[in-house]
């Protein structure tokens, strides 16, 4: 069923058209990822479905009763309100009543003794039974915790800009809605807070509308794909990898159309160079088929360009970091005696939660900041330049090209050639007339985009990407993943984008907290498996030393393989633990020798991937010492239960004597 419908939007800003008359409608339950260059009208797009900005042209219409939240890139907030007020800011009756709760509470912490709070506590507890609102507090608590804030009575002006945006998604996700529009949820979220966002998305039921760069996302989310092009929007059924597929087809269909274009204009320009004979009706209607064919202009695709990577001479010696340490008063240690040699083809990916110090160690190295001890030394080759996350000043009267030429006119190409500022403007998404913009002008994804380019034009050697992917849309990031292909230098990159992480990684940094930082070889996906392994066999370790414990206890409850000194006497008879394990013994031996045997296959399996296999040895020798200790302590048992059978027999055939006699 259809939900919202836009019909002929048309959106304008200044002499830039955004769109131009495009349609479309949603479904109840669907989800949409919108994609398309910076500057195209994505945002604009979604605020004109929340209302939150009118077209010039068309309209938007929702079913009756529908109820719609938006998140947007920059949310506004009270600064003197806390975590939980923010997240319940809506105006229906729940959200009201939630607010009115938490307000009681703070006010009856600060006097529990004051009897007409402690009665309007209990009048809104009465109510919050009435509607229900008891789950929603909690599953706002929850998707709090979830995006890593678990202080919910925190004023919202003391977070920093992280913090708040996740604020912001957990109440656009509390809020009961049928439509959400999300503008890149992803931005300043972690690793793990994107897995778990992504599996959330999923289970919910309402229809979903959003603007993200992650391409892993977009894979495992959406049913339909809109992009945003020169004006036009363009509906792809399926997700981002079928979008993919789509996208080609149709680029091959305008190059065909393209084709034939350029062969009759060919033609009709041969005809007009032999010069009309006579000016006849048929004759005109020629030359007018001649300026129309000649007219229509082809289409530009701006992300098949490549982009040549260019950077200056790296010296033998790099960087080396040396028991590098480094902490601050509220946040304790980030970085623990931490040492590393760079290597000149090194692709290091940097992971961990918010806080644990991953921008630190980029800054560190950047010499933005200065280690508490250790040191870093820099070779004297090394040209290093750093992709922070939060843009340097970009001068809003300055021109896009002035900005460019003002770091270098032409840059040195890995082949050897050079390329001009506005060659690489235009491989960078900024076509020749979009060059002479005021940066005033640019969409905050176009400025972000400037002073990336900005920082290669300085042809580095050593690249520092913190949060490359935050605001860059996917056609500038795949012609960065290009760029870095060709880069002749090392990279070291912060991200949370896992497609970029598996794309342009070869090995992990994990920030694991405490100053602790673990490194794993492989791209992304590789760490997961790594790290998915290695649980999975702590797992079993503990599982083996629990079940080595309970055979460990002394005297009656003696384990595999011990054997108490009073047990070297013949004894007339098992204890009842004795007994249980005889009962029991062979079974287990079976079971352990059928484990070994998975575990041995599993080492075969995986014989190339050395991390693996030191893990599935620790669990082969403690395998083989369980075993051993099994069959210690069936032998045992086995010459105990046949002394005891021996004795019984022996007092068998005296009975039978004394009756004899």
């Amino acid at each position: 069923m259809n939900i919202l419908t836009a019909e002929n939007l048309t959106k304008s800003y200044g002499e830039k058209v955004l769109f131009k008359d495009i349609s479309f409608g949603i479904d109840e339950g669907e989800k949409i990822g919108i994609i398309g260059v910076n500057g195209t009208g994505k945002s604009t797009l979604l605020k004109i479905l929340a209302g939150m900005e009118w077209p010039d042209q068309g309209k938007v219409t929702m079913g009756n009763n529908m109820r719609l939240e938006y998140l947007p890139q920059n949310p506004e907030f009270e600064d003197e309100a806390t975590v939980l007020q923010q997240i319940f800011k809506g105006n229906s009756p729940v959200m009201k009543l939630l607010r009115e709760y938490e307000t009681a509470v703070e006010k009856l912490n600060d006097d529990p003794y004051q009897p007409l709070l402690q009665q309007a506590l209990i009048a809104l507890g009465q109510q919050m039974d009435e509607l229900e609102a008891w789950q929603l507090e909690n599953e706002a608590k929850a998707i709090l915790t979830k995006l890593g804030i678990s202080k919910f009575d925190t004023l919202i002006g003391t977070l920093s800009g992280g913090q708040r945006k996740r604020v912001a998604l957990a109440s656009a996700l509390i809020n009961p809605t049928d439509i959400l529009l999300l503008d890149e949820p992803t931005n300043h979220i972690d690793n793990d807070t994107v897995d778990w966002l992504e599996q959330y998305l999923n289970k919910r039921k309402g229809a979903l509308v959003m603007i993200t760069h992650d391409r892993y996302f977009l894979d495992r989310i959406v049913g339909r794909v809109f992009e945003l092009e020169r004006g036009k929007l363009y509906p792809y059924p399926g997700n981002y990898s079928r979008y993919l597929e789509l996208k080609v087809e149709r680029e091959e269909q305008v190059e065909a159309t393209e084709r034939k274009r350029q062969s009759l204009l060919r033609n009709e320009l041969a005809w007009m160079r032999r010069g009309a004979r006579a000016r006849t009706t048929k004759q005109k209607a020629r030359i007018e088929r001649f300026e129309k064919i000649q007219a229509a202009k082809p289409t530009e695709y701006l992300n098949r360009i490549e982009m040549p990577a260019g950077a200056s001479r790296l010296g033998k010696k790099i960087l080396e970091c040396k028991h590098v340490q480094k902490g601050f008063p509220d946040h304790g240690v980030v970085i623990e005696d931490f040492s590393y040699i760079l290597l000149r083809n090194d692709r290091i990916g940097i992971i961990g939660p918010n806080g644990s110090g991953k921008s630190t160690f980029l800054n560190l190295i950047a010499g933005v900041m200065s280690p508490d001890s250790g040191n870093i030394e820099l070779g004297t080759t090394v040209n290093m330049g750093y992709f922070a996350q939060e843009n340097t000043y970009l001068n809003p009267e300055s021109r896009v090209i002035e900005e460019i030429k003002a770091v270098a006119e032409v840059i040195p190409t890995a082949d050897g050639g050079l390329i001009t500022a506005s060659q690489m403007l235009e491989r960078f998404l900024f076509p020749a007339a979009a060059q002479w913009t005021r940066i005033g002008k640019l969409s905050g994804g176009e400025k972000r985009r400037l002073y990336l380019l900005r920082i290669l034009m300085a042809a580095p050697n050593v690249l520092l990407l913190d949060e490359p992917t935050n605001d860059l849309d996917i056609q500038t990031l795949t012609v960065l993943e290009g760029y870095l292909d060709e880069f002749p230098g090392a990279v070291l990159a912060v991200s949370h984008d896992r497609y970029f992480l598996d794309r342009i990684t070869e090995k992990i940094f994990s920030f694991q907290g405490e100053g602790k930082i673990r490194s794993y070889a492989g791209n992304y996906s590789d760490y997961r498996e790594q790290v998915y392994a290695a649980k999975q066999a702590a797992e079993q370790a503990m599982s083996l030393a629990s079940l080595a414990k309970t055979f460990r206890t002394p005297n009656a409850q003696a384990g595999w393989g011990v054997i108490p000194e009073r047990r070297k006497e013949r004894l007339p008879k098992m204890t009842f633990k004795e007994q249980q394990d005889y009962e029991q013994i062979e079974a287990q031996i079976a079971q352990t020798e059928e484990e070994l045997q998975d575990n041995n296959q599993l080492m075969h399996d995986l014989g190339s991937d050395f991390g693996k296999l030191t893990e599935l040895a620790e669990i082969q020798k403690a395998l083989e010492k369980k075993l051993d200790d099994m069959l210690n302590r069936w032998t045992y048992l086995n010459e105990l239960a046949e002394k005891i059978a021996q004795n019984e027999a022996r007092g068998t055939r005296r009975e039978t004597r004394k009756h004899e006699h």
